[in-house]
């Protein structure tokens, strides 16, 4: 990894805080070309009709995106962070149990935005789910 590359402790310190710490995704991988992350699906993850909700889908999707966009921001030098200005996120597949498989594709990475493609998959490779975030870079320290 390059020295600016998210380490293991960042990727822990990641897991460990807000949304992402309350559905209980585990960061992998983190660097500016993109993360890996998995989900395990509970009930907690469900929607009154027993199928996980949409809202995990895109909020699991915003979570990746925004940790690669601040990776990749890290790398160039340029310090800040990245948030999502737009979420597009397909469901393409329901599912109630088993590990969703999520990583991350640049699409565009500019001065002031970026836009990243999120893949989520079961544990046979099938797609679940998939988005398209925009990200607007902010100035300032990063975290």
């Amino acid at each position: 990894m390059a020295n600016n590359d998210v380490n293991g402790n960042e990727i822990n310190e990641l897991n460990s805080v807000g949304l992402d710490k309350l559905l209980g995704v585990q960061m992998v991988q983190a660097t500016g070309d993109g993360v890996t992350a998995t989900l395990t699906i509970t009930p907690d993850h469900h929607q009154p009709f027993g199928i996980t909700h949409g809202g995990v889908y895109c909020a699991v999707a915003e979570s990746a995106a925004s940790i690669s966009g601040y990776c990749w921001l890290q790398e160039q030098g340029l310090g800040g962070v990245a948030v999502g200005a737009n979420n597009s996120t397909d469901f393409l597949r329901s599912i109630s149990t088993g590990t969703l498989h999520i990583s991350t594709t640049p699409i565009h990475r500019g001065r002031r935005q970026q836009l990243w493609q999120v893949d989520m998959v079961d544990d046979d490779g099938r797609l679940i789910a998939q988005s398209r975030v925009r990200l607007q870079n902010l100035e300032g320290p990063g975290r």
